[in-house]
């Protein structure tokens, strides 16, 4: 399937990192022809108004009062600065939401589109509830590019490492994949064990092989968990290789076991050690 329509959604300050995120994110859209849906909000917090209070004052509207505490026009207006330098055809949206309803509202905005494109804030608890809520609300694979790092991001995706662990997510990351895999100088596929069952072994080659059938040349090796966690395994062996794509599937294990003990996805979404495609 080819990607030729991305939703992005745009919410928070505008500040370097950010407009870095939205330049990259708009110019892998052009990379890819796609065009992109964006849709940015303005977040209601309720203000409670330091007034004194008198017989004939009604306070209802000042109780009531609102701010936003979402630089959206200024996130717009990135998006406009990048869509012009690199050619990209765009449609905005700017809604005005709750903070609670913001990962919701995205999720279905996502459903229409072939791929969500989402800026990530480090260790963001914001960030991390719109990415899971994208992952299993909205039915498509979203491509995250780290904030933290966006000013340094490779636009071409030539270096590629799917994650693999013969798993459904993982078999579903792939298969989003397949535009990216296909055009992606090296592409290597990475088991983290520290057992290298035959199983194992056998699973990465099937994977190699189907990919072949793709047209796509890919590698198969094993990595050492060692006592680290597969998360941090993947980050350094992306920092290492330098990678510029991880593929990955999302939430092997049940969504409580990772937040209650922690796991890869929880890891990686949380400090993207570059751009990560995950489906689940």
């Amino acid at each position: 399937m080819a990607i030729k329509d991305i939703f992005l959604p745009l919410v928070g300050e505008l500040d370097a990192a950010a407009i870095a995120a939205i330049d990259k994110c708009v110019a892998v859209a052009g990379d890819l022809g796609a065009k992109i849906s964006a849709v940015a909000v303005e977040e209601n917090i309720q203000v409670r108004p330091k007034v004194m209070i008198s017989d004939d004052l009604d306070n209802t509207a000042a109780v009531e009062a609102r701010r936003s505490v979402s630089d959206a026009r200024g996130l717009l207006k990135a998006l406009d600065n990048a869509a012009i330098r690199f050619g990209v055809r765009n449609e905005q949206t700017l809604i005005r939401l709750a903070a609670a309803d913001i990962p919701g509202n995205f999720a279905v905005c996502a459903r229409i589109r072939d791929l969500s494109l989402v800026p990530v804030k480090t260790d963001d608890g914001r960030s991390e509830k719109i990415v899971e809520q994208l992952i299993f609300e909205s039915g498509r694979p979203i491509l995250m590019c780290p904030e933290e790092s966006a000013a340094s991001l490779s636009v071409a995706f030539d270096d590629v490492m799917i994650a693999w662990d013969h798993t459904a997510p993982a078999a579903c990351a792939v298969a989003d994949a397949l535009p990216m895999l296909r055009s992606a100088a090296k592409v290597r596929v990475v088991t983290a064990t520290d057992d290298r069952t035959p199983a194992e072994l056998v699973s990465g080659a099937a994977l190699v092989s189907h990919l072949a059938e793709h047209g796509i040349k890919a590698t198969f090796e094993t990595v050492k968990i060692d006592g680290s966690s597969v998360g941090k395994v993947f980050e350094a062996y992306v920092k290492a290789n330098a990678i510029n794509l991880l593929v990955m599937g999302a939430y092997r294990h049940s969504r409580l076991n990772e937040i209650v003990w922690g796991g890869a996805t929880k890891t990686v979404i949380g400090r993207p050690p570059c751009w990560v495609m995950m489906s689940h």
